[in-house]
């Protein structure tokens, strides 16, 4: 590991174990080491092994590479839950018109010319836009209705 990565991890170590509001002791007992193990990885002065580190991404929720590279500091918010991806920001263009980025195209294999499906939310506590591709909300759409007539739902 290089001395960012270092970094990262020991700080996304401590940072995690902050909001889940768990001691050291606690983390250590849930993973089979010892506090002070867990003390030292916090600090930077040692890292956890692969098992270890397998473990703590477990127990926070947060996948394994995020645990290990996400970068809290640069990024401005902390590590995301387990399958759920921070790509950046956006701009909105003078027409409307957004570019995803590459990382989120690459994950989910959009393309040019891909229908997106533009879902809002916009209840002050929850507000937000989510985009999904097309033939995936209409297979949802097709099995409420499908549920619905083998029911005898009229609505």
């Amino acid at each position: 590991m290089n001395n960012q990565t270092e970094g990262n991890l020991a700080y996304n170590l401590a940072s995690l174990r902050k909001q889940k509001q768990l001691s050291q002791e606690k983390v250590a007992e849930a993973i089979g080491v010892t506090r002070q193990s867990v003390a030292k990885w916090e600090a930077g002065d040692s890292v956890p092994d692969i098992v270890h580190c397998d473990a703590l991404s477990n127990l926070y929720e947060v996948s394994l590479d995020d645990l290990v590279h996400f970068d809290q500091r640069k990024n401005g918010v902390p590590v995301p839950p387990k399958d759920k991806h921070l790509f950046g920001t956006v701009q909105i263009g003078e027409r409307g018109q957004i570019v995803i980025p590459k990382k989120a195209r690459d994950m989910f294999g959009l393309k040019q010319g891909d229908a997106l499906i533009v879902l809002g939310d916009s209840n002050p506590e929850s507000a937000g836009i989510a985009l999904m591709p097309e033939q995936f909300f209409l297979s949802i759409a097709n099995h409420i209705i499908e549920n619905r007539s083998s029911r005898g739902d009229s609505k």
